[in-house]
């Protein structure tokens, strides 16, 4: 009993030095409340950049960028949302029946990742609201086509034979692809040439549309649109010809101011009101070095009625023409359709050149659309005819294996389409030195201001409104656009 009673106690001794020791050695719970982190800083305008030696390619910034009133000796640019100039239809490209043939041979994911990207919204999406296609073939297809090509010395006066046929591989099903994206994207369709049999050469290259023809010709665009209609293709507008003092091109017509105000207004016009097409019909389509030849058309008492407005290219003369037609005739509309970028250019002179003319050129010229030619194609500039552009870089290159590089026309045009959608208006904005611009103000009460750095040097500045501003910069040559 002696025994077991020293055991015990031994053995209770000994647990409770096992407790005491294991509570000794316990970690120590900590009692001091946590450091919690500053919430971080909000910018009050977002913004996006574009360098031309490419080391930032169409990024967003992570510049807290917060309106202020502490004075500084910075350069200014003064929104001013209470001046109010022409609404938008949309940026964009024209959609060459070459650009469709390349995006339909890629992969079908990539593809419609890729489709998404241009004409989604959100995300990495840089939402193109307007494009232009040909009506026929351009110099971007493979081959030259109309929708009634004849045998040599055949006539179809009532378009028996006309059918959108050759479109039907590439161009139509893209377009129905697009539209499930973006239903209400703009389309302006555009044809380089007439049908061979009613031209005074019979060919596809240059000639004129004969006379006798007029109304045939007519009732090819009314066919064109009703049918692009049966397909659930919706033509916003149509211009009659292509850069019409242009013969050179494959295919082409040449045709005069005086022709095209007779066409207008005895055939073109008249069979749109007939037919109850509400498409709008937009004059000349060509260089800012003829300002005269949209106001002939339109200073024609009985073609202006048809006449929606007058659509622009920059191959020739000053951007500034634009705004000579409209002053002439301020109830019609002006439109910039077409500019390339070349392959042999440079990246950061092209960046620089079209924002500034082209881009910020046409806006504050009150154009209501930009269109950069063209959307894309292979890494030989196709397809073309013989005798098509040969430099023209599309703002995509296909490769053969659905990879895709983006080129510089696509930062042009990005710059704007992801922020100015269909319905936006533009507003007042001071050019400041170097500092290219033009400002908008979006449906949804958003300001966006585009601005290009068309020196070389880097410059600090202010965006101010309403009575606030905040500061900025861009390197010499590069693009921003700033969003609040």
């Amino acid at each position: 009993m002696k025994f077991k009673t020293i055991q015990g106690f031994f053995f209770i001794s000994f647990f409770g030095l096992f407790i005491n020791c294991t509570k000794e050695t316990s970690p120590v719970v900590p009692t001091t409340t946590p450091v919690i982190p500053p919430p971080v800083e909000k910018t009050d305008v977002d913004f996006w950049l574009t360098k031309g030696d490419k080391s930032s390619l169409f990024q967003q910034q992570s510049n807290v960028l917060k309106f202020g009133t502490t004075t500084n000796n910075y350069v200014n640019i003064d929104v001013d949302s209470t001046a109010q100039f022409q609404t938008i239809d949309g940026f964009g490209y024209t959609l060459t029946g070459g650009s469709a043939t390349v995006i339909n041979k890629m992969n079908a994911e990539v593809k419609a990742s890729l489709l998404k990207e241009l004409f989604g919204t959100g995300g990495n999406a840089i939402s193109i609201s307007y494009l232009r296609i040909s009506l026929g073939a351009s110099d971007l297809n493979a081959a030259p086509f109309t929708y009634n090509d004849l045998s040599v010395g055949q006539t179809d006066l009532n378009l028996t034979n006309f059918s959108l046929n050759p479109d039907k591989t590439d161009l139509i099903p893209l377009l129905k692809e697009i539209l499930l994206i973006n239903p209400k994207i703009k389309i302006m369709a555009t044809p380089w040439a007439a049908p061979a049999w009613m031209k005074d050469n019979g060919g596809f290259v240059g000639g004129s549309l004969k006379p006798a023809y007029y109304g045939v010709y007519a009732q090819y665009f009314v066919k064109y649109i009703q049918q692009m209609k049966a397909e659930g293709i919706t033509i916003d507008a149509v211009t009659p010809q292509n850069e019409p003092l242009n013969p050179n091109n494959n295919p082409s017509l040449y045709m005069t101011a005086l022709q095209q105000a007779d066409f207008i207004k005895t055939h073109l016009g008249p069979a749109f009101k007939t037919a109850g097409i509400s498409t709008k019909i937009i004059a000349y389509d060509h260089n800012c070095d003829q300002p005269n030849y949209p106001i002939t058309v339109l200073k024609d008492a009985q073609a202006n009625p048809f006449v929606n407005g007058s659509a622009f290219h920059l191959y020739a003369g000053d951007i500034n023409a634009m705004t000579t037609v409209h002053n002439a005739f301020p109830d019609k509309d002006v439109y910039f359709t077409e500019q390339y970028t070349d392959s042999k250019g440079d990246f950061g002179g092209d960046l620089k050149w079209h924002l500034k003319n082209v881009v910020i050129g046409s806006m504050r010229n009150w154009s209501k659309n930009t269109l950069e030619w063209n959307l894309a194609n292979d890494p030989s500039f196709g397809p073309r005819t013989v005798g098509g552009c040969t430099t023209c870089q599309g703002a995509l290159t296909i490769g053969a294996s659905s990879n895709v590089t983006y080129n510089v026309s696509f930062y042009i045009i990005a710059h704007a389409s992801k922020f100015v959608p269909a319905g936006s208006v533009r507003i007042g904005s001071n050019i400041s030195g170097s500092l290219q611009n033009v400002a908008f103000k979006t449906p949804s009460g958003k300001k966006v201001l585009i601005v290009e750095n068309d020196g070389s040097e880097t410059i600090f500045f202010n965006i101010k409104f309403n009575g606030k501003w905040v500061t900025t910069q861009l390197s010499g040559g590069a693009v921003g656009t700033y969003v609040w």
